[in-house]
């Protein structure tokens, strides 16, 4: 799980594999090999590759789906599953538009 999503934010990030390696001292062979899941990065890595999308350790891993932020400075809204996912976007979106216009 963790080297779809890390190919995933990577991508979203615009970055290659050779930058994302510069950024985490190790080489594109080894960003490679996260990615095709044939090695597993330490803990250490996971967590700055964590902080680095800002995202939960716990989404990185596979363990929860919704990509929470490694920064839990930010306000929180548990909505209940029985709500469908095109109105939790809904949802988003609105909250989102809130913050933009304070």
């Amino acid at each position: 799980m963790i080297g779809y999503r890390l190919t995933q934010l990577r991508k979203r990030a615009g970055l290659s594999q050779k930058e994302l390696g510069e950024k985490l001292d190790v080489s594109h062979y080894t960003i490679s090999a996260y990615e095709k899941e044939r090695s597993e990065p330490s803990d250490a890595i996971k967590v700055s590759l964590a902080k680095l999308f800002n995202v939960s350790v716990d989404y990185l891993v596979g363990l929860i789906d919704r990509p929470l932020p490694y920064s839990r400075e930010q306000t929180y809204i548990k909505v209940p599953k029985a709500i469908s996912p095109k109105a939790q976007e809904l949802l988003q979106q609105l909250i989102q538009e809130i913050a933009d216009k304070q």
